[in-house]
């Protein structure tokens, strides 16, 4: 067995927050990254083999990896591997989606030489006993297994849309479509039959006359399903993906209420990571929280309501947040109140940052916020000012 952990995307529709960094080293519930997730899910599945493919910002996850130690894959054989574009070989280049990916990737894997590759998203929220995946994967002796869910049919066109027969056999796969017909999505795990996985790829790069392969959704999984045996396994419990400002802030409000997802917590389940040690978090006698995820080393003087902070943030005395989520270091000064908004690291807030009803603030690293916004008005998200 052999996960390929796919963590090269760009993540644009997460805006200024992804112009620095990858989408899987988005910070997540105050002290997790979205990796870790997945990470998480594998070493507690007892998958030991995990490679994990970079390209777009790649030394913002470089760091938190820390060569897998966090997620006991630090090992002499086997455990992490890097893998990145390069040149000097047939399958040199950028990778063009996660197909590409793993097609320029096929002289590692036929020499690491696995029974099974586990193809899985890096930045995705959910716990998943993989065991039982596979388990019902050779059983079945199917050509691949997609991992399943439901999500609102709206927004189901985000993703990989699948039609399932009686039987549990994908019927139908239909990538990202503008009008879907159903709500029974892929969430990005799959599990294929390793040397059937590479000579498909291989047959559609050898008879493609356009750009090559992008992603597995594109070509690759529609004809699999027509010309193969293709069987889901359906996720009951939670499952969301957080590529947008939308649904970033959503998946984090989801986690303030009595009832959340996931149990963080779970000692039969930990959602591991790395990060830097920070003292406790200090609240002084001016400060309030309520209905919030407060991280280590924050410093609370002035008033938290159903928010999220990051390590190192610090609320001074007569600063608000409320519905917020604020990372790691930022600074919301004594004349600041942040309201359904995110901060991304290091920004310091001193006048009113907020939107009207519906809508998300957004504000970008190292931004400094100096007039005041009207009510309604929109923070123009910036980096570097």
């Amino acid at each position: 067995m052999l996960a390929l952990v796919l963590a090269g995307g760009e993540g644009g529709r997460l805006d200024v927050l992804t112009e620095e960094r990858a989408k899987p080293a988005m910070p997540f519930a105050g002290v997790y990254r979205l990796i870790d997730f997945t990470l998480s899910n594998l070493r507690n599945s007892g998958v030991s083999d995990v490679w994990v493919i970079q390209q777009y910002e790649p030394h913002s996850l470089t760091e938190h990896l820390a060569n897998g130690r966090p997620w006991d894959l630090d090992r002499t054989h086997g455990g992490m591997r890097v893998l990145h574009p390069h040149i000097g070989r047939s399958e040199s280049g950028w990778y063009e989606g996660n197909a590409d990916a793993i097609f320029r990737s096929k002289a590692d894997i036929r020499s690491f030489d696995p029974d099974l590759l586990l193809v899985m998203s890096a930045d995705h929220v959910y716990t998943l006993d993989l065991a039982r995946v596979i388990a019902e994967h050779v059983e079945r002796d199917a050509d691949a297994t997609l991992v399943t869910t439901r999500v609102p049919q709206e927004e189901a066109g985000r993703f990989g849309v699948v039609q399932v027969g009686t039987d549990g056999k994908v019927e139908r796969y239909d990538y990202k479509p503008e009008e879907p017909e159903g709500d029974i999505v892929a969430t990005e795990v799959f599990l294929f039959g390793a040397e059937g996985l590479l000579a498909g790829l291989e047959e559609l790069a050898d008879g493609d006359d356009d750009s090559g392969l992008e992603d597995l959704g594109d070509e690759y999984l529609p004809q699999l399903v027509r010309e193969g045996d293709v069987r889901e396994h359906r996720l009951e419990g939670h499952w969301r993906d957080v590529g947008t400002v939308e649904s970033y802030w959503e998946g984090h409000m989801e986690f303030l209420g009595p009832d959340p997802p996931l149990d963080l917590g779970d000692p039969d389940w930990p959602i591991l990571t790395w990060a830097v040690t920070h003292p406790p978090a200090r609240i002084s006698a001016t400060g309030a929280v309520e209905e919030s995820l407060v991280s280590p080393g924050c410093e609370i003087h002035g008033t938290v309501v159903h928010s999220v902070l990051a390590p190192g943030v610090c609320v001074e005395e007569g600063a608000e947040v409320r519905d917020s989520v604020v990372l790691h270091d930022a600074v919301i000064r004594s004349s600041g109140r942040v309201e359904r908004a995110i901060v991304d690291e290091g920004a310091e807030i001193r006048a009113r940052v907020g939107e009207a009803e519906g809508e998300i603030a957004l504000v970008g690293r190292c931004a400094r916020v100096t007039d005041p916004v009207e009510p309604g008005g929109r923070v123009q998200p910036h980096s570097g000012s």
